[in-house]
Order: C-alpha cells, then structure tokens, then sequence
C-alpha cells in the first residue's frame, strides 16, 4: 500500500511549483545565482515527476502547470 496516493502527491508537487514560481530572487545576496539555479532545477524535476503520475509529459512552464499550481 502507497503511503500517500498519487493524485495527493500531484496536488503536493503543484504547491512546491507554486511556491517556486512566488519566490522573488535577492540579487543582492551572495548565493543567490545559486539558490535560482537549484530552485529551477526542482521546478523542473516536480513537473516531470507530475507527468510521470499523470501518464503525460508535463513541459517547463506550461499554461495549464502554472494555472493549476496557484
């Protein structure tokens, strides 16, 4: 038995993305090239983790991946 269903998963990785896309980077601050960087590189492995469990590719910064997550 799966400890959380799929589609709880889906709408768990949607919140992440969404949180991602709110977050306003801090040039200012050292490391923040960085911190962007892997923040992308999580956006990116979250939506090809939802289209695994959705059966379908799920393409950076679609429409309906943006819309869904807020």
């Amino acid at each position: 038995m799966k400890a959380r269903s799929d589609q709880t998963l889906v709408l768990d990785l949607r919140e992440l993305i969404a949180a991602l896309d709110r977050r306003m980077p801090r040039i200012e601050r050292e490391g923040e090239h960085a911190i962007a960087r892997d923040a992308q590189e999580l956006k990116r492995a979250a939506l090809k983790r939802i289209g695994e469990l959705e059966g379908q590719p799920c393409p950076l910064g679609t429409p309906s991946a943006r819309q869904e997550s807020a």
